[in-house]
């Protein structure tokens, strides 16, 4: 593990340099301490270290993509681990950069399986990406309506990058003197591309750094003839047969390949640090020979880095890929997640750790696991130890879209009411998340007083997150419906009948009386005891009385949380 300075603000109550906690935890730090807080403060600090000079003005971050379909949660791992990363710099009190490059000057080489107008996409193919049309009307081309899907959803998780469009570089002759030098120096790149490849798949013939979209067809199908040796390039294309020289300073269409225009924007922007996939990081993958490329060829130390792994989607086979149409993206994830649980998945994760995200009954644990850390974080919980105190309430800040910094927490504080209880409650009001919340402005969720104005929009949207999720995703078995008055099962015995009479008459009916869960729960069961049947017996009858099911929520929970004249209704007929 790479020591870490732990860097904090002078104490607000105290003056001394110290990180104060409700807890009573502090670590004093009249003299430096080391402390590993997080992966995004580890990288922080090893970006400092292996790129900080004395005029370093500011560090540059990057991430980006090629929008040849629809942007999915994997991509999304990289932006958000960029993301970490900055923000533990900027709480270390540096200035950063935060770039995010859309390569949609690359080729549109097939059709996503989940494209509209998948005929008509296909006339465009072998075209830069900015030239295909959007075959959904609502943007300026394909490559922008998926730039625009992104942009406009980073915003709810608070991520703000300076996004940089390739194709408005590249069609500005921004990189002429990056594609020059690539020309100047083929043959050392030849024997770099080369270097990690065996005999057989070596590069044959001659062999060109830059490929050229046509301009009479727009399609990249064209071979490079020579190069004058300053800035005159010729080429042809086999879709046409159209022939040119262009001076590079001047003509659109010049692109580097992938493997030599990634370092050469390294070079360009001055970037610090990038992240990439762990095919990417593969030995002799593309981050190698980029490496070797930048430092080689363009004389820039290559970025820090780290290799990020894929993310699982429960229940669905397969590696997610945008091409074919079998994605899941953040805007999905959001639907079931509230945006500071989704940084949580992330924050909590180490970016080289493979890891699913649910959909299913683990959507509930992950809530509670965060609420958990929130409850750590505010003091709320104590932990086993200071030092589980410290990760825990750093995985806490990182996951708070504001962005605060090192001890800077969200306000007003957040009002806690578990998400399988949300879940509960909105079925109990038949979906209406008004209705639902409203027993909860009005007696709180547990021991403790209801929430204050301030505290509802963020449990509104945990709301919604909940109505959303037992509608279109839990399973059968989590899902009810309260029965209506006179709705009654038929196949209860005599003894189970006596014991709905029974829960009716000294549960129901003082349900006001019970001053907890526990208490009404061992009413419930001397109920059973009367009526001579087990306490799962009871369990059956009334969940079958009361919903129609063999299982349903906690019992003695369920009855305290449900209206009580709503109740006795469903019960009188008993």
């Amino acid at each position: 593990m790479i020591p870490l300075l732990f860097f904090v603000k002078p104490c607000t109550r105290c003056g001394a340099l110290c990180r104060s906690s409700p807890l009573g935890y502090t670590s004093p730090m009249d003299t430096p301490q080391v402390r590993a807080l997080h992966w995004a403060d580890e990288t922080a600090e090893k970006i400092i270290r292996e790129k900080g000079r004395p005029s370093k003005d500011h560090y540059t971050c990057a991430s980006g993509i090629t929008p040849s379909g629809t942007v999915h949660i994997g991509n999304f791992r990289e932006i958000i681990s960029v993301d970490l990363v900055v923000r533990a710099l900027r709480d270390r009190g540096e200035k950063v950069r935060f770039i995010y490059s859309w390569d949609d000057y690359d080729v549109f080489r097939k059709v996503p399986l989940n494209m509209p107008d998948r005929e008509n996409l296909e006339k465009y193919l072998r075209f830069p990406i900015t030239m295909v049309p959007d075959p959904w009307g609502r943007d300026e081309s394909y490559a922008r309506h998926h730039e625009v899907d992104v942009e406009t959803v980073l915003p709810l998780v608070g991520i703000y990058p300076e996004f940089l469009y390739q194709s408005k570089k590249y069609r500005a002759s921004k990189y002429a003197g990056g594609i020059r030098r690539a020309l100047e120096h083929r043959g050392t790149l030849k024997n770099i591309l080369d270097r990690y490849r065996d005999g057989d798949h070596k590069i044959q013939g001659e062999w060109w750094p830059v490929s050229a979209f046509c301009d009479n067809c727009n399609r990249d199908e064209t071979d490079i003839d020579g190069w004058d040796g300053e800035w005159k390039l010729s080429y042809h294309c086999n879709a046409c047969s159209h022939k040119a020289q262009v001076d590079i300073r001047e003509a659109p269409g010049i692109k580097l390949g992938w493997r030599v225009d990634w370092p050469m924007r390294w070079d360009y922007e001055q970037v610090d640090f990038e992240p990439a996939g762990k095919d990417h990081h593969s030995q002799g993958g593309s981050f190698d020979t980029a490496r070797h490329v930048c430092k080689e060829v363009y004389g820039w130390d290559p970025p820090v880095s780290f290799r990020y792994d894929f993310i699982g989607i429960k229940g669905t086979p397969g590696k997610m890929s945008s091409s074919t149409g079998k994605v899941i993206g953040l805007p999905d994830v959001l639907r079931v997640y509230t945006p500071e649980v989704a940084r949580y998945l992330f924050a909590g994760t180490r970016p080289n750790t493979e890891f699913t995200i649910s959909f299913d009954l683990d959507v509930i644990k992950i809530y509670e696991d965060y609420d958990k850390t929130e409850r750590i974080a505010w003091g709320d919980e104590k932990p086993k130890d200071q030092a589980l105190f410290l990760r825990e309430k750093r995985i806490y800040e990182l996951s708070q879209v504001t962005g605060g910094g090192i001890d800077a927490m969200p306000v007003p504080k957040p009002y806690q009411v578990p998400f399988r209880h949300l879940c509960n409650l909105i079925q109990i009001a038949e979906g209406n998340i008004d209705k639902a919340l409203e027993g909860i402005k009005k007696n709180g969720a547990g021991s403790g007083p209801p929430p204050r104005e301030e505290q509802i929009p963020p449990l509104l949207a945990r709301c919604r997150c909940a109505k959303y999720w037992v509608e279109e995703c839990a399973p059968e078995e989590f899902r009810f419906r309260l029965r209506s008055p006179g709705e009654t099962p038929g196949d209860l015995g005599e003894k189970e009948l006596t014991g709905i009479r029974l829960l009716r008459d000294r549960v129901v009916a003082e349900i006001g009386g019970f001053d907890g869960d526990k208490s009404c729960a061992e009413a419930i069961y001397r109920c059973a005891e009367e009526a001579g049947l087990e306490g799962k017996e009871l369990f059956r009858a009334a969940y079958q009385v009361l919903i129609g099911k063999d299982q349903g929520p906690r019992l003695a929970n369920f009855l305290r949380t449900v209206e009580q004249d709503r109740l006795m209704a469903i019960l009188a007929g008993y």
